[in-house]
């Protein structure tokens, strides 16, 4: 799993042009996790893609968008997941590193799961 993590404007429709460079060139995204962050008026927007050459194309092509301050590949050690299982006993939220996260998705056989990865 490539990550690209951008800094981004704080303001409608960001979300929108930012997926549609992802569209345009036919990426799929895996997760996206949006939020504020330490810099002001901006948002933070962690996205998820399996193909490398897929993820640099859109690193190319991001970097262009005014919306965007900066945008970076994070390499699997600074990655971590998150994730929520419903399970018998009720909903479990867990978070640790992507591959501790799927492998507790996957001992649990869960029916239903949510999984996000993000980075800082």
């Amino acid at each position: 799993m490539h990550v690209i993590s951008l800094i981004v404007k704080n303001e409608f429709g960001v979300m929108q042009r930012v997926m549609g460079e992802f569209t345009r060139n036919k990426i799929n995204v895996e997760t996206i996790v949006v939020g504020k962050c330490e810099v002001p008026r901006r948002s933070r927007m962690v996205l998820s893609v399996i193909d490398k050459d897929a993820a640099e194309t859109a690193m190319g092509r991001l970097r262009k968008l005014q919306d965007v301050y900066d945008a970076e590949m994070i390499p699997s050690e600074g990655q971590s997941a998150y994730a929520l299982i419903s399970t018998s006993s009720g909903n479990v939220g867990l978070v640790g590193g992507a591959a501790q996260v799927e492998e507790i998705i996957e001992r649990s056989r869960s029916e239903k799961y949510v999984m996000a990865l993000n980075a800082l």
